[in-house]
């Protein structure tokens, strides 16, 4: 597990998962175990899934955002601290929208679905700034 921010950010490994995901908000109720659920968080105001989006039109979901979801393949500490800002801040300089979720190994970021490609290209300009000067800091 890794914990230092230029380390985790020269590190980061940016992969693009295939497919569209969206986000929607379903009632608490809902029952949520089914292809396709990705992730579920509780909230006042309903049950936010993020899930495939075959599936959710599959099951007549209404979709808030559709995305395209990307996974940081280091493992971060979730003490970490700095590296949700650092891509949050490249990915908002190039003008793309970011949804962040940790999870106990990896970061994933939800950014609009035909951006996907081009944040990839994003975090990996990153990775490589981080990598030069983490390289360029040793004696």
């Amino acid at each position: 597990m890794l914990r230092d921010l230029d380390t985790l950010i020269a590190s980061m490994q940016p992969e693009l998962q295939p497919g569209v995901y969206v986000f929607a908000s379903l009632p608490h109720d809902a029952v949520t175990s089914g292809a396709g659920i990705v992730a579920t968080f509780r909230e006042r105001e309903g049950l936010t899934v993020v899930m495939e989006g075959r599936a959710a039109q599959a099951a007549g979901i209404v979709p808030l955002f559709r995305a395209a979801w990307i996974t940081l393949t280091v493992h971060s500490d979730l003490n970490a601290v700095g590296l949700t800002a650092a891509f949050a801040h490249a990915l908002g300089e190039a003008g793309i929208s970011c949804n962040v979720m940790a999870a106990a190994y990896h970061d994933h970021i939800f950014v609009p679905a035909d951006e996907g490609e081009r944040a990839v290209d994003v975090l990996r300009e990153l990775q490589r700034s981080a990598g030069k000067l983490s390289a360029s800091s040793k004696p």
